[in-house]
């Protein structure tokens, strides 16, 4: 698989499983939401293997400034999903930390949100390299 077309494909995926388990965790349906949390970790783990592929394709100096921002803002939000995921585990202890939980996994849901952009206006801005 190309690595344009492994990480739209891996991207769709992690949105639909962010979709999924945000739908799971507001319903308070455990049983499904952690493992869409855990597909949601695997997909992305993939998706960033798959932009890694994308970018060695691309002169990313090109894009200026916000290579190193966009960069930058990556490895933050891959760090933060670990919040979501431990406040949830105080959730399943004690239910006190439910709202907790839900800000933390929102943040990092806009973090995502944010970094796509960036990403995407990096890839814009870079030029291809030649084959």
């Amino acid at each position: 698989m190309s690595p344009a077309a492994g990480f739209v494909l891996f991207l769709l995926l992690t949105l639909a499983f962010i979709a999924l388990a945000v739908l799971t965790g507001l319903r308070a349906l455990r049983r499904a939401h952690i493992p869409a949390v855990a597909a949601t970790c695997a997909s992305l783990a993939v998706t960033i293997f798959f932009a890694e592929r994308l970018g060695e394709l691309y002169d990313l100096g090109a894009a200026g400034i916000v290579t190193p921002i966009h960069l930058t803002l990556a490895k933050v939000t891959t760090l933060a999903y670990l919040l979501p995921i431990a406040t949830g585990l105080a959730t399943i202890r004690a239910s006190r930390h439910r709202k907790l939980h839900r800000r933390m996994a929102f943040s990092v849901i806009a973090l995502t949100v944010l970094t796509a952009g960036t990403g995407l206006t990096m890839i814009l801005l870079a030029e291809r390299l030649p084959a």
